[in-house]
C-alpha cells in the first residue's frame, strides 16, 4: 500500500505543470495497450478526444450508453466518430438486470430514494464501467478540480473504487479554458451545455443550473448536494 502510495504521489510530482497533450501523451506510454478515454461526451470529454485523435495517441475511447441519454447525445455520439475517424465503443447496461430493477422498483426508482437512485445508477452505469475496463491499467476521464462541492480537488493522478490508475489531464483546467480550447479546435460538443447544462448525465436526471450554482446542481437536483456522484468516480482511498 505505501508504495502504491508513493508511485501516485511520484508520478503527480513528474507531471506537475505539464499540459493536458502531454499527461495523455504519459499515460499512453505508461500503461501501453491498457489505457482507455471513458468519455461522457461532456465538453471536458470531448477536448481529451480532440487531443487523442490529434496526436494519434494509443488510447481507446469508450462511452456508456445507459439507455436513458438525452437524444443529443447519441449525435453527438454519431459526430464525434465520424469528425475524428475515431471508433467509440459503447457499452450498455445488461438487459435482464435493468428488467428485473425496474420490475422490481419502478422505472423511475431513483425518484424514491438516494439509494434507489445509486442502485439505478450501479445497474446503468457502473457494471458497464467495470465490463469497459476490463483489461485496463488505467483509465483517462474529464474530471476537473472546482467541478463542484464533491470535486473540490481532483489531482492529476489518482486511484480509484476499482483498484485502478485514473488519469486527470484537465485537473487544473478551468471552465473558461476548456471552452476556450473546443472554440479554438472546433471541437463538436453537446448543444445543451449552451443552454446551462453544465454537467449532462441521464435525461430524468439532469436539468440546467442558473449562472453562479453548483456546476453539478442540476444533477440529482432533489438529493443533498453532497450525494452528487453516481459511483463511477468513488475514489480508490490510499490503498
Amino acid at each position: 500500500m505505501n508504495d502504491d502510495r508513493e508511485r501516485i504521489a511520484g508520478w503527480n510530482e513528474a507531471l506537475a505543470g505539464a499540459s493536458a497533450g502531454d499527461v495523455l501523451a504519459w499515460a499512453a506510454e505508461t500503461f501501453p495497450g491498457r489505457v482507455g478515454l471513458a468519455s461522457s461526451l461532456g465538453i471536458e470529454d470531448q477536448v481529451l478526444t480532440a487531443m487523442i485523435a490529434g496526436a494519434r495517441l494509443p488510447i481507446g475511447v469508450f462511452t456508456l450508453d445507459t439507455g436513458r441519454l438525452f437524444p443529443e447525445a447519441y449525435d453527438l455520439m454519431h459526430l464525434t466518430s465520424a469528425r475524428y475517424a475515431l471508433p467509440i465503443q459503447v457499452y450498455s447496461p445488461d438487459a435482464s438486470e435493468v428488467e428485473e430493477m425496474v420490475a422490481l422498483h419502478g422505472v423511475n426508482l431513483f425518484r424514491d430514494s438516494v439509494a434507489e437512485r445509486k442502485r439505478c445508477c450501479e445497474v446503468r452505469k457502473v457494471r458497464p464501467l467495470r465490463r469497459a475496463q476490463e483489461g485496463l491499467d488505467a483509465w483517462v476521464c474529464g474530471l476537473r478540480s472546482g467541478q463542484g462541492v464533491t470535486r473540490e480537488r481532483v489531482d492529476v493522478v489518482e486511484w480509484d473504487a476499482a483498484g485502478l490508475v485514473k488519469v486527470n489531464p484537465l485537473a487544473g483546467w478551468t471552465e473558461d479554458g476548456v471552452s476556450a480550447f473546443a472554440r479554438e479546435h472546433d471541437v463538436p460538443y453537446n448543444p445543451l451545455h449552451d443552454r446551462g447544462f453544465p454537467s449532462i448525465g441521464c435525461a430524468p436526471c439532469t436539468r440546467a443550473v442558473e449562472p453562479g450554482e453548483d456546476p453539478r446542481s442540476g444533477r440529482w437536483w432533489w438529493e443533498s448536494a453532497e450525494h452528487g456522484e453516481c459511483g463511477i468516480h468513488d475514489r480508490g482511498g490510499d490503498r
